[in-house]
């Protein structure tokens, strides 16, 4: 899946995700914001983490340097999935698929995928302001579409 898409798609992708690496302290910005916006979709999540189901996302949440290192993780992966897209891309299948066999004993359920997709588009997009255009929002729907499909083709494998 993930090799079908068009060099444009891709391109798009990774020229929106430059301009959000040059941000300062993008990591945890952009993290935070998007498990932010996770826990807000599928406030279930946060019993993945630890975190108590009713805890308040937007306050107490940000605070933990638990929560903040995992939120800098998730974007330091994202990182390394991106710049696979082009040359790695078979590798990045096969650590696509054992990330998603892996998440099953995590409890992650192949239903919260769609609403993590939303809420990394909407962190991207939190980074980027005016800058993110109709055009980006496509084509991370699409990149992140295909690198989702292959970790929940893992999980219904595995389950």
């Amino acid at each position: 899946m993930v090799a079908d898409m068009s060099y444009s798609t891709v391109s798009n992708v990774i020229d929106s995700w430059e301009e959000v690496r040059r941000i300062p302290s993008y990591e945890e910005k952009t993290g935070v914001a998007l498990f932010k916006k996770l826990f807000e979709l599928e406030p279930e999540a946060k019993v993945i983490f630890g975190f108590d189901k009713n805890m308040d996302v937007s306050s107490e949440l940000a605070k933990s340097p638990r929560f903040i290192k995992h939120a800098k993780y998730f974007i330091q992966m994202i990182d390394k999935a991106l710049g696979m897209l082009g040359p790695d891309i078979e590798l990045l299948t096969e650590i696509l698929l054992d990330l998603g066999a892996k998440h099953v004993g995590y409890g992650v359920k192949p239903e919260y995928f769609p609403s993590m997709g939303r809420a990394l588009i909407y962190a991207v997009k939190e980074q980027l302001g005016d800058k993110f255009s109709e055009e980006m929002k496509d084509a991370w729907v699409e990149v992140y579409g295909a690198l989702s499909y292959d970790m929940i083709r893992a999980q219904k494998i595995k389950r």
